[in-house]
């Protein structure tokens, strides 16, 4: 092992939302800072948000709007949604600090956001909002204002997956991201190093004391005054972690950032943490694109979900983890087998009526080549295609039709909620399938990574199997089990939970 290379106040473990907002909150508080990331670029799955949003009730952003949120609503609805499934003061810890957090970085002129609306995943839930006034967004910001990480952040996913150009202008979670490397660019407190992975953690007389990473294949030893921050994402993109926890699903279409393969699992584990939600991850129907992988889709504009027996089984314009969860249930059920098919009609013309991809899709040609995309002048024939039942298919989209024509859909209460209708300004998702030619294209099961991780305290603190906090150790993102337990209250809660337990972890350290 190489000579000691850096002895600093604390050691964060990945760059995404959460590692590079503790980063930075460390740095403001007077901390030195070493930041390691596995991969050779900063942002982790955050990156690849197209929105980046932060689900922080009640926050000065939306105040100054005139929002008349409280948050003992916002409390009365996480908790109506979470339930018990996470301890109480850890949910309070996540929707009472989320404003003061962006009250911190408004402090500071190089952070900016603005407001995003976005409907709570549960409309019906006491204490929902359905007007989205609790998501909110950082404003964009040019490559050219990150200094010394200019060119450095990750995505977004078409420049990965498709070869497009990168942009400039870094948006969503990118922007995100960008505004706290541009925020420690000239900050000396912090040193930064990519392709740089965690190996285990050093502990002294019980108490985490810095870690062994690996750069290049030689090792070197960080050491802490303070502690180390693990907010290194889930382990999704590992097949053999996802087997062992049962996590369902393929690692192949996961939408998780490379890196997130459960090293800082692996190392916390490995020193007494103790360990939820493993089997969990943040679920959404996925469409399947020419590479074979199925990439998180929403905003459905028409079509239906059918299972083998040509029926239809959710409500698809449900919010993404709710569908997921419905999905993956009926393929437990055996109903459902990947892949499942989107029934829709030509009105819209070839293309699936799906408004966020979120990877851009590739020629019509492609799908169809591929035998992901099929088409038909009748139900009967579409349904061969697709090999489900033709009489159970047309009697579906017949039944589907009616309930359209009324406007309510009295199987599945599609568009009973605020979220259905979020992406028709308000009108009804129940578009008739009429149109002829019929199409069908192929869905499977995404996912944003899983949620699993480290048992933790209200300030982040890892726990051991007997509730006792490590000294030294913190954990924050995907690298905690989730705050919201196996639900998803609200666009904006995986990255915005990030931010503030990451954030949270760094002004504990400081004390």
């Amino acid at each position: 092992m190489k000579a000691l290379d850096e002895t600093v106040d604390v050691l964060v473990v990945g760059s995404g939302g959460g590692g590079v907002a503790g980063a930075y909150t460390a740095a403001r508080e007077g901390l030195s800072v070493a930041l390691v990331e596995a991969t050779d670029q900063f942002g982790g799955t955050t990156a690849y948000s197209g929105g980046g949003g932060m689900w922080f009730p009640c926050n000065p952003v939306l105040v100054r709007a005139g929002c008349d949120d409280t948050i003992d609503d916002a409390l009365r609805y996480f908790h109506n949604v979470v339930g018990d499934r996470t301890p109480v003061e850890l949910q309070e810890a996540y929707v009472r600090g989320g404003a003061a957090l962006i009250e911190y970085l408004e402090r500071d002129e190089r952070f900016a956001f603005k407001i995003l609306p976005w409907p709570d995943y549960y409309g019906a839930v006491d204490g929902a909002r359905a007007d989205g006034m609790r998501h909110i967004v950082s404003k964009a910001l040019p490559d050219s204002r990150l200094g010394r990480f200019q060119g450095r952040v990750r995505g977004p996913l078409d420049h990965e997956r498709l070869g497009a150009p990168q942009p400039d202008l870094l948006t969503g979670g990118r922007g995100l991201v960008g505004r706290f490397l541009a925020a420690m660019a000239d900050e000396p407190a912090v040193t930064a190093h990519l392709s740089t992975r965690l190996v285990e953690l050093i502990v002294d007389d019980g108490h985490v004391i810095g870690g062994i990473v690996d750069h290049a294949g030689n090792r070197q030893v960080i050491r802490t005054r303070r502690g180390v921050l693990l907010a290194a994402g889930g382990f999704e993109q590992n097949a053999a972690m996802r087997a062992e926890y049962g996590v369902p699903g393929r690692a192949f279409d996961t939408m998780g950032a490379p890196g997130s393969v459960g090293l800082a699992h692996r190392a916390a584990i490995a020193v007494g943490a103790s360990t939820d939600l493993m089997d969990q991850a943040w679920w959404s129907p996925g469409l399947i694109h020419p590479d074979g992988r199925a990439a998180f889709a929403l905003c459905f504009t028409g079509g239906i979900f059918v299972d083998r027996a040509g029926r239809r089984f959710v409500n698809e314009s449900s919010a993404y983890d709710r569908a997921g969860r419905e999905i993956l249930d009926a393929m437990r059920d055996g109903t459902v087998e990947t892949p499942f098919w989107m029934v829709y009609d030509s009105r819209a013309g070839v293309e699936p009526p799906v408004m966020a991809p979120n990877v851009s899709l590739s020629p019509t040609s492609e799908y169809q080549s591929a035998g992901l995309w099929r088409a038909a002048d009748t139900l009967a024939e579409l349904a061969h295609e697709i090999d489900v039942p033709a009489a159970a298919l047309e009697d579906t989209v017949r039944r589907f039709n009616q309930l359209a024509q009324r406007g309510v859909d009295e199987d599945f209460g599609r568009g009973a909620e605020p979220f259905d209708r979020a992406f028709a300004n308000g009108a009804s998702p129940l578009v008739p399938i009429d149109m002829p030619p019929y199409r069908a294209a192929a869905f499977g099961v995404s996912d944003l990574g899983t949620k699993g991780g480290l048992r933790t305290d209200a300030d982040a603190r890892v726990l051991d199997a007997a509730d006792r906090p490590i000294p030294g150790l913190y954990a924050a993102g995907n690298t905690m089990a989730a705050v919201s337990g196996t639900a998803y209250p609200g666009g904006g809660n995986p990255i915005g939970a990030s931010l503030l337990f990451s954030h949270l972890a760094a002004l504990h350290m400081s004390r």
